[in-house]
Order: C-alpha cells, then structure tokens, then sequence
C-alpha cells in the first residue's frame, strides 16, 4: 500500500503537455524581456558619455555607469542562457526531470522558479557541499 501512494505521488509530481505549455509561454515571454532589456542596455550604454565636454570627475562618473550597466547585462546573459537550458530541456523531453538524482522536481517548484534544473533537496545538498 505504501508503495502504491508513493508512486501516485510520483505521478502526480509528473508534468502533462499542457503544463509544460504552460511553462513554456512563461520562459518564451522572459527570453524576450530578457532580450528586450539587454538592448535597452547596450543602447544606454552607447549614449553615456556622449553628451559633450566633460571633466575628469564626470568621465569617472560615465566609466562607473558604463560597468554598473555592462554587469547588469552580465546578469541578463546568465538569466537567457538558464532560460535557454529550460527550453533545450523541454525540447528533450527532460524539463521537470532533477540533473542530480533523476526524479521530478516539483510543481511547485517549478512554478517559482521555472528554470529549475534540481529538486530542492539535491539543490540543498549541492549549495552545502559549496560550502
């Protein structure tokens, strides 16, 4: 009996098509914010600086703004390349499926955080181990 209740819990951890669907217009719809803000960046990034004469303490002001914005865009790049990893994972049928031990990882995981490659008791296991 207890083997049973385990294995419908199983299944019931176990993602349908329309689910996954559902998952992937939310990753399609951040790639293109993603996408979107990244642009936005790089064209701000070009117009700093470029408002005419400036003194030593606004060309220090303008190379500081230029790497606070080349960060941010170095943290837009992570965030497509997790996103990208999602995608590639529901075209090989692995979305929802833990990288570390094989079993689904949650609904409800997933639904907070959708790039999801670990179950969170594997990802709790990994972020002590990086201790």
């Amino acid at each position: 009996m207890v083997r049973r209740e385990l294995n419908q819990k199983k299944g019931a951890d176990k993602l349908d098509k329309r689910t996954i669907q559902r998952f992937r217009k939310v990753l399609l719809k951040e790639r293109e914010e993603i996408i979107g803000d990244v642009k936005q960046i790089y064209e701000s990034s070009q117009e700093v600086g470029q408002d005419g004469i400036q003194d030593i303490g606004d060309e220090a002001a303008n190379v500081y703004n230029k790497q606070i914005l080349l960060t941010l865009n170095e943290n837009d790049r992570m965030r497509l390349k997790e996103v990208d990893e999602a995608l590639d994972r529901m075209a090989s049928k692995t979305y929802g499926t833990c990288e570390e031990c094989g079993e689904p990882i949650g609904l409800k995981r997933l639904e907070v955080k959708p790039v999801a490659k670990y179950c969170v008791p594997c990802k709790t296991k990994l972020e002590k181990e990086k201790l």
